[in-house]
């Protein structure tokens, strides 16, 4: 297991910039393809037709906070207001993040705690602009460097932290924390993809058996929050175009019915609890073909908690008008 982190991020990765909209250089569109995440989430039904609609890439990358509410008035089913506001980003790099101001929106956000996955830096690179003032941070990276890695920010110290599974295959990767409060254990976690042609399918479906195992060993002693980038969008309606997309990473039938026994074995999807036939909402979108403008997008960040605690959940928003990475956050609003 990695050694523990204590120290804040910031993400690597460029902006994608359309020079040219009739014409794109090699170079240009090598650079594309890179910035593209290690998943297979294109929402088109060839790499052929992908690579021509590049030329359309025009996504929004910068954040008007002005235009976002950052407070909740909704009540929880015990009539019980929020006592702590949980944010979870997958950032795709923590320093690119910072470049698109992304660190303007975690403070404006003001969680109690703050979850980010795919960090992508090395402990001796992270920017100084990470340190938020007022909070306890923890990081856990990748021995592969600029590769996954996850990160913690709170404000009230928690009672103890632990980095990975115990599991020396998963651990080096820099995927998951887990900080102990006095009423519930928060799990921050980047889940392993199924890669492209689904290569790592079979690493995907042995995490799950072992995190299965993991949560259900914590869940004993205390209520779990789990957060971040479960890599599934686990119905139809998670995702724009899933007729297309039955035999890609992320919409296998593996993947989403090891999501479904994951909830079976005590855990509720608190967006869906709370808005069951809600469509179009996503919390990710590829870079290619202009998919985040159009929404074309999968939701894969989830806040799962214990069933036992799922009345007090207050509301989970998905801040789709954040801007800086592939993914925007979402956030929790419960009582607890």
């Amino acid at each position: 297991m990695p050694p523990k982190r204590s120290r804040v991020l910031k993400s690597d990765s460029t902006e994608i910039k359309n020079k040219n909209k009739n014409k794109i250089s090699k170079t240009e569109e090598t650079s594309n393809k890179r910035s593209k995440r290690n998943t297979d989430h294109t929402e088109e039904p060839s790499a052929k037709r992908a690579k021509t609609d590049v030329k359309s890439i025009i996504n929004k990358t910068d954040t008007d906070l002005n235009e976002i509410n950052f407070d909740c008035l909704k009540l929880n089913a015990t009539g019980n207001k929020y006592n702590l506001k949980i944010s979870s980003w997958n950032v795709s790099g923590i320093r690119a993040v910072i470049k698109k101001n992304g660190i303007k929106y975690i403070a404006k956000e003001d969680a109690d705690i703050v979850a980010l996955q795919e960090t992508k830096c090395d402990s001796n690179k992270l920017p100084e602009e990470i340190k938020l003032n007022g909070y306890h941070y923890y990081f856990l990276e990748s021995k592969k460097s600029g590769y996954c890695g996850v990160a913690l920010f709170t404000k009230e110290k928690p009672i103890d932290v632990k980095y990975g599974l115990n599991n020396s295959e998963f651990d080096n990767e820099g995927r998951l924390i887990t900080a102990e409060y006095l009423n519930f254990y928060l799990i921050n976690v980047y889940v392993p993809n199924a890669g492209q042609k689904l290569v790592t399918l079979p690493k995907r479906l042995k995490w799950n058996e072992i995190f299965k195992t993991y949560v259900r060993n914590l869940d004993e002693k205390k209520p779990v929050i789990i957060c971040g980038d479960m890599n599934v969008a686990h119905k139809e309606i998670d995702l724009r175009n899933p007729k297309t997309n039955i035999k890609n990473a992320g919409f296998t039938i593996e993947e989403r019915d090891g999501m479904t026994d994951f909830l079976a074995t005590g855990f509720v999807d608190t967006f869906r609890a709370l808005y069951p036939d809600k469509t179009d909402a996503y919390t990710f979108w590829s870079y290619f073909a202009n998919a985040r403008s159009k929404n074309i997008g999968w939701r894969l960040d989830y806040f799962l908690v214990s069933e036992r605690i799922k009345d007090n959940v207050c509301d989970n928003v998905i801040r789709d008008k954040v801007y800086g990475s592939d993914h925007c956050p979402i956030v929790l609003y419960i009582n607890i």
